[in-house]
């Protein structure tokens, strides 16, 4: 009996040592169910304790020993499910992930329950999102204002170039990540010369804008200057979103650092819808005589001109207003410190990107996705151009911002539970929908003249709800395409080098979708058929377009888009299927 109870002892101690990591105040008795092992028992060797225990009624010193082992049993099953992940019912509490206490992940506050710094730094990351979003917005506008003025296409592709610093950022972002300031600041280093830089070339460009598009004094759109400087302030701007997304990780604290990423998206469409939806409607002199005023002017209520000698005020005052912040410091701030630790230096990054662009896995996927992606550059790039050519006012078209933006907050929250553990296959099922939307999108171009009122100029409402219908399903498959592709992306990004992997997917990609409307508005005034006549050496030659470039490019992306979307399928699918190992770096 004597060495029973040490023996019992002795096991009572080696248990109490193993649930030790469980954090939980139980105490173990003697009698736990061991497998062969010397491990704590499955759930199935505890049931068949329970029944053993369940039957016996007897006080001997055996049945005490059985219903001991029941309670412990009991015992056990609880203390397995506390160790198990439990999603709290109160969203506004800690979720506790297993582990000791304290080290699960912390669900973020609403921003009435934040403390009262973190709530000045949502706002403050908010607003310089609004301004990051103000320079793209007004770069998507100026297209609209030189199709209404009979720019060429070839000059319509100059400019687009414009577009492509937020697609080649991840080029200059280690620099920006790793050259700095300690005594200023990590990202005030770069932010506050940045946003100087935005308000010098704003307020500059404010002062030729008239001359550059031949207004004052009358004479011919000098797009190449045009583009030069637009092209400074999307360059700047792609500068100032590296360095905002960087102190992001700082500024808040570590429990709400997640709401980066909605000041991103709440910020940036706020500016965009400001500087084109809201430019546009009030530098039209038809919407503003038709909305917002009672006597008819000749010109909207502000020009562009105006507009950015405005905002490079805002960007000048802001931007002195950021010297008196102190920016927090990464090694003493509660913030996620460990995503800045992780950072890497400017050489090592450089050969990551070099060591990821030389696996099979990624080029072959990287070429795929390419080559589909020019299959939607006629839709993209040319359809709203083509609107405004036909008569179409601009700021109609803009106004479609208006209707659209809810959804394009909402479709990515909603497309992200279909994504599934199959990314790819949901990204070419939504690929021929768009294909043929393209199609349907020529077919709309085409028609739009017959919906033309002979005598004002004028569309009904009725061809504006087909252009919002239509808009909104591209929309809705251009999303699911979007998710699907940054899902993938994320599944199959080594880990062990950051987020530098999966930016540079993102980038590619990006400047895929990008670099197709460039060349496209290349060469569309090349291969159009026209008619022309010159009567004499004095007046100006008058063409007559008899096939317009546009729907032959329309036509040759939607076989091009077939063709690639045939072959793709099972290569996409051998791509999902493969092994992580495949697309690891190291």
């Amino acid at each position: 009996r004597q060495r029973r109870v040490a023996g019992n002892s002795r096991s009572s101690s080696r248990q109490q040592q193993r649930v030790e990591g469980l954090s939980l105040d139980i105490e173990i008795p003697s009698q736990v169910p061991l497998n062969t092992s010397g491990d704590l028992t499955d759930d199935n060797d505890i049931e068949e304790a329970d029944n053993s225990s369940g039957s016996t009624t007897s006080t001997s010193p055996e049945a005490e020993e059985a219903e001991a082992a029941s309670s412990t049993a009991q015992l056990l099953k609880k203390t397995r499910q506390a160790r198990s992940p439990v999603k709290n019912s109160n969203p506004h509490q800690p979720s506790v992930e297993g582990g000791p206490a304290g080290m699960g992940d912390l669900s973020a506050q609403s921003l009435g329950e934040m403390s009262s710094q973190d709530r000045r730094s949502v706002l403050l990351l908010t607003f310089l999102y609004v301004l990051q979003g103000i320079p793209l917005g007004l770069a998507g506008s100026v297209p609209y204002i030189l199709t209404a003025r009979k720019v060429s296409y070839t000059a319509q592709g100059t400019f687009s170039f414009v577009f492509w610093p937020f697609s080649l950022k991840l080029l200059w972002a280690p620099l920006v990540d790793s050259i700095y300031s300690a005594r200023f600041g990590r990202r005030k280093s770069w932010l506050i010369p940045v946003q100087f830089g935005l308000a010098a070339a704003m307020t500059t460009l404010a002062s030729y804008t008239d001359w550059l598009l031949g207004e004052n004094p009358p004479g011919p759109v000098r797009v190449v200057p045009l583009a030069a400087g637009f092209f400074s302030l999307t360059f700047l701007a792609a500068t100032q979103d590296i360095a905002v997304d960087g102190w992001a990780l700082t500024m808040l604290s570590r429990r709400n650092v997640a709401w980066a990423s909605g000041c991103n998206s709440v910020g940036q469409t706020a500016g965009y819808f400001i500087a084109y939806v809201l430019f546009l409607a009030l530098e039209s002199a038809d919407f503003c005589n038709t909305w917002l005023r009672s006597r008819p002017e000749p010109v909207g209520l502000v020009s562009l001109s105006g507009f950015l000698r405005f905002w490079g005020l805002v960007f000048l005052g802001t931007t002195f207003c950021l010297l008196f912040r102190r920016e927090e410091s990464t090694s003493n701030s509660n913030s996620s410190s460990e995503v800045d630790n992780d950072n890497l230096g400017v050489r090592e990054t450089y050969a990551i990107l070099a060591k990821v662009m030389r696996l099979r896995p990624v080029l072959l996927y990287l070429f795929c996705l390419c080559l589909l992606k020019s299959a939607f550059a006629a839709a993209d790039g040319m359809t709203g151009l083509k609107l405004i050519e036909a008569g179409v006012p601009k700021e109609r078209l803009a106004l479609l911002g208006v209707v659209v933006t809810p959804f394009q907050l909402v479709l990515p929250v909603l497309l992200s539970r279909h994504v599934g553990n199959r990314p790819l296959s949901l990204y070419t099922k939504s690929a021929l929908p768009r294909l043929l939307l393209g199609l349907l999108f020529a077919g709309l171009v085409w028609i739009t003249p017959r919906f033309k009122s002979a005598h004002d100029a004028s569309y009904p409402w009725h061809y504006f709800l087909l252009v919002t219908v239509a808009y909104l399903a591209h929309q809705v498959f251009m999303y699911a395409m979007f998710v699907s592709q940054m899902a993938f992306h994320a599944k199959v990004s080594d880990p062990n080098v950051g987020g530098t992997y999966m930016t540079l997917l993102n980038t590619v990609t990006n400047l895929a979708g990008s670099a197709p409307v460039t060349f496209l508005l290349f060469v569309v005034d090349y291969i159009s058929i026209k008619s022309c006549s010159t009567p004499n050496l004095e007046s100006e030659s008058s063409c007559i377009t008899l096939v317009d470039g546009y729907y032959i490019q329309s036509g040759l992306c939607f076989i091009l888009g077939i063709v690639v979307l045939l072959r793709i399928r099972a290569t996409f699918r051998r791509l999902e299927s493969l092994p992580l190992e495949h697309w690891k770096v190291t």
